[in-house]
């Protein structure tokens, strides 16, 4: 098998925001060692739940290196670098790369939406100019473009393509990209809902919005499947499946947010065009962590 980034439950990050809109470094520092004291296995910084596509070039690179100098090493560190601009993502890849990135995770280019012949040469394109290993994100609920099975197959065979977080949905389609290529990707889970189920198909772990509110229990989820306990996994799976499900009442991060400010910490809102929860969802968000006792 290619370089293992992690193993277990990765954090895909929120980013705080002050309340002019400005990013908060001194709560970012916080939810740091909150994920790392809790035993978060990485760190995933500007993907979609830290907001990347509102944070600007500079704010990018930044958060990016602010992160990966606070977690010093403690867990790898993975850096959201995708777009749909090839040249753009090489850019971004490499600043990352230059910070000292453990990983980088790059989404389908979206809007364009290019072939499959398009994904390839897009990917091999970011492999071939960085050392970083590389992360495929496929969310086609949020890109429009979806990553097939013959196509993780022929990006599978580059050296530095080590993963995909997968978020499709279609656990028919998950099973045969990971029969199709094996060891040469590995497959963490996109979705917080089907953890068991893709570690059940060989899957080694989540990059996870859950995990922003319950780390320690997101990586004992997966640290009890991966440790053969696949009951108490199953178990853990169902029983916070209604608290994962309350985190996507409206669209991520907009209620993970929200449940982190019910917690105690200062993550301020999104940016637009994402606007803040109704007064219904509200009332799932805090009602559901009152459930669990998180608040």
């Amino acid at each position: 098998m290619k370089k293992t980034i992690f193993k277990g439950a990765g954090v895909a990050l929120v980013t705080p925001m002050n309340s002019n809109g400005s990013v908060n470094y001194e709560e970012l520092e916080k939810l740091i060692n909150f994920q790392v004291d809790n035993g978060t296995d990485a760190i995933i910084t500007c993907g979609t739940t830290g907001e990347s596509a509102t944070l600007s070039e500079e704010e990018h690179e930044k958060v990016i290196e602010f992160t990966i100098k606070k977690v010093n090493g403690r867990v790898p560190v993975i850096a959201g670098t995708g777009g749909n601009n090839t040249e753009a993502v090489l850019k971004k890849s490499l600043h990352a790369e230059k910070f000292g990135a453990d990983g980088l995770l790059i989404v389908t280019p979206y809007y364009n939406k290019t072939s499959q012949r398009g994904l390839i040469e897009h990917y091999n394109f970011i492999a071939n100019n960085v050392s970083t290993p590389v992360i495929l994100y496929n969310v086609p609920s949020r890109t429009g473009v979806n990553i097939k099975p013959e196509t993780y197959l022929e990006l599978s065979k580059h050296e530095n393509i080590c993963a995909v977080k997968e978020a499709n949905g279609d656990i028919s389609s998950v099973a045969k990209t990971i029969s199709l290529c094996g060891d040469n990707l590995a497959v963490y889970s996109g979705n917080d809902d089907q953890i068991v189920p893709i570690l059940s198909l060989g899957g080694i772990g989540v990059i996870s919005v859950f995990s922003n509110i319950c780390p320690k229990e997101c990586h004992n989820l997966i640290k009890s499947f991966l440790n053969g306990d696949t009951k108490i996994s199953a178990k853990m799976q169902i029983k916070y499946l209604e608290l994962m499900n309350a985190m996507f009442c409206d669209v991520n991060p907009i209620p993970v947010k929200e449940a982190l400010n019910m917690m105690g910490f200062n993550c301020g809102k999104c940016r637009m065009p994402l606007y803040e929860l109704s007064e219904e969802n509200r009332y799932k968000v805090k009602s559901t962590l009152k459930k669990y006792g998180l608040i």
